[in-house]
């Protein structure tokens, strides 16, 4: 699959031709997202699984799942190339088929590559007393430091 570094509408659709699940409508939770970011319900049946979808460039905040037990959250890329960082460590460079286990109370961001849209399944792991606390967000200078 090709990479596209179209953004907006016209990308949104290029894009949507390389993928299996939607690409949904703009994300709610788009103010914890650095560029604009898109949300599709998978089911919200036994396991809750969102298509998170983003333009070039677009990444979320540094933030953590917390959990008094179990929690976390499991990323799948499905298509583009993305990235994964948790604090302290080396970003990962995302593709399709790149599996992210990440465990609670990790702190932590995902996002698109500068030139490519980036998709990824999200996978809320079943907890006790989970929630999401969004952080600051991912510095420019940090951004425009990865490197493939």
């Amino acid at each position: 699959m090709a990479d596209i570094q179209i953004k907006g509408e016209a990308g949104k659709k290029k894009f949507q031709k390389q993928l299996m699940f939607s690409i949904g409508e703009k994300n709610p939770y788009g103010k914890f997202f650095d560029g604009q970011s898109y949300l599709a319900v998978v089911t919200d049946k036994q396991v809750p699984i969102h298509n998170v979808t983003f333009e070039p460039g677009c990444r979320n905040h540094w933030h953590i799942h917390h959990a008094k037990s179990g929690g976390g959250q499991l990323i799948i890329c499905v298509g583009g190339r993305g990235w994964y960082q948790a604090w302290g460590e080396k970003p990962v460079l995302m593709t399709p088929g790149t599996v992210v286990n990440i465990p609670p109370e990790v702190k932590h961001w995902h996002g698109a590559a500068a030139d490519s849209w980036f998709a990824h399944l999200a996978i809320a792991v079943d907890g006790e007393e989970t929630s999401n606390e969004w952080l600051e967000p991912v510095s420019e200078a940090d951004y425009a430091a990865l490197k493939e």
